[in-house]
């Protein structure tokens, strides 16, 4: 036995069920109270968070390595994301240059209904995203391009925002080229196909619910005058590059998506191709002011405030915000993990499972309880599908029905965590806040409470065999893609 795990070994006998459970019902409530009452930036209670879990491990006698070794864990899991971030602003503010996001904006009024607004753009995002298999890249993209619609119709852009991550989620739910999808079916033991076929038992009550709510709620909403908005696109036309060669780099991204290209080298391609275009365009090659734009972001100057406040975004500096964040996040959950409080707190939760629907409501809130502490829905599929596998196996469930459950607690669930890894990038690139657009992402919030009800009434949960059992074999845990 290595040193390390006579370490993990004493740190689970010296953190008790009680204490690890107070201490995320302690953290838990500095969030919440700071967040909801106070209207403080979520950076604020997630530093608060670290200082008394630095308190809690001298109050135990703990060495201060423990501390500093579950930082250095929790953000070395966050490099990708965060390289991920700091491409997303560089590709947007190159994006903005050459066009390629004015042109999304200007051809998406061909295929968005304005009467409909809401319920189109949950329809085309939702389609989008299984295209790419990334809501990343759709929120980036013409996630963007709804937000800005949205503005340009005065909608309200909480709810604007709530269809755009419904609509990506949905999509980065149901596609095959998604990272989540295929690390939640691996952690499972369960094939692709098999598992996004059985996840259609709450994605497709969710869409038609959602669309119905996006339908209801579109309808209190009163649009633009047509005149209005003619002239925010006769403007854009003639201040910005809007032509279908714009359009390059975004069908480039896709094309690389489809093939299950690696992300990063998929945005490179992107903000290269965006790069040419843009020179092209512009007939010329300023390399000062192309250094300002990818460091600042894109800035124009059209005439109408509204419209230089939407497009003028996008740059290094953009995403300091999100990413201070993130570092912030990830290093409170290396924390947790490594002080083995999240492991006693599943633990605790998972000794009251005795019934398929108690198994499954605690691998929802178990999952849940992940995104809500560590921030990261990846930790939450692998943790929440490791520790509830032999569960499952001796109720007679399948893997499928896991790798559903884990879905619905941990895939959807982390978009609506302020701190959380999707929360904090929806938020910095669709400019509204997690709480002010959670209420609207239905799509996310009803996958959870329909998977519980599964549980208990018995729908889509048929009884497995010898054939389905799980297998036992550690996971390799996945990067973001």
């Amino acid at each position: 036995m290595t040193k390390e795990t006579d370490e993990n070994v004493e740190m689970l006998s010296n953190v008790r069920r009680w204490e690890a459970v107070t201490v995320v019902g302690m953290i838990l409530a500095i969030i919440g109270v700071s967040l909801i009452y106070l209207d403080a930036q979520p950076h604020v209670p997630i530093f608060l968070s670290i200082i008394f879990l630095v308190i809690f491990n001298m109050w135990k006698k703990q060495p201060w390595s423990l501390v500093e070794e579950g930082m250095v864990r929790g953000v070395k899991s966050g490099i990708i994301p965060i390289i991920i971030f700091i491409l997303i602003g560089i590709l947007i503010a190159v994006w903005m240059q050459s066009g390629t996001i004015p042109t999304l904006i200007f051809y998406s009024f061909q295929v968005i209904s304005t009467e409909y607004f809401l319920p189109s753009v949950f329809v085309v995002t939702a389609v989008v995203g299984m295209a790419v298999g990334s809501s990343f890249t759709t929120a980036s993209t013409i996630g963007i391009a709804f937000m800005t619609l949205g503005s340009v119709l005065g909608m309200d852009l909480a709810m604007t925002a709530g269809a755009v991550v419904s609509g990506a989620l949905l999509g980065d739910k149901m596609s095959p080229l998604s990272d989540t999808t295929n690390l939640a079916s691996s952690v499972c033991k369960v094939d692709l196909f098999e598992h996004i076929r059985h996840m259609m038992w709450t994605a497709i009550p969710a869409f038609f619910i959602s669309l119905v709510l996006f339908f209801l709620i579109g309808r209190t909403q009163q649009t633009t005058e047509t005149t209005e908005v003619n002239a925010w696109l006769i403007t854009l036309n003639e201040t910005t590059h809007v032509h279908w060669a714009a359009l390059i780099p975004a069908v480039m991204m896709g094309i690389l998506a489809i093939r299950k290209k690696p992300a990063i080298p998929t945005m490179l391609a992107g903000i290269v191709a965006g790069f040419i275009i843009a020179i092209i365009f512009d007939g010329q090659l300023a390399l000062a002011d192309w250094m300002v734009t990818i460091q600042d972001g894109f800035t124009i100057s059209t005439g109408n405030e509204e419209l230089d406040s939407l497009l003028n975004r996008g740059g290094i500096q953009s995403m300091m915000w999100a990413v201070s964040l993130l570092l912030l996040a990830l290093s409170m959950g290396g924390v947790l993990s490594r002080l083995a409080i999240i492991e006693n707190v599943i633990g605790a939760i998972r000794s009251l499972v005795n019934t398929r629907g108690k198994a499954v409501l605690s691998t929802v809130l178990s999952a849940i309880g992940i995104n809500v502490s560590l921030g990261e829905q990846y930790m939450s599929v692998v943790l929440t599908g490791e520790a509830y596998g032999k569960h499952y196996e001796k109720l007679g469930l399948k893997g499928k029905h896991l790798s559903k459950t884990l879905e619905s607690g941990g895939t959807v669930i982390n978009p609506l965590i302020p701190y959380g890894v999707s929360g904090v990038f929806m938020a910095s690139v669709l400019g509204v806040p997690v709480l002010s657009f959670l209420p609207f992402a239905f799509f996310c919030l009803l996958c959870p409470i329909i998977t519980i009800i599964y549980g208990f009434t018995g729908v889509s949960m048929n009884d497995g065999g010898p054939n389905d059992a799980f297998v036992n074999k550690d996971v390799e845990e996945k990067k973001y893609a």
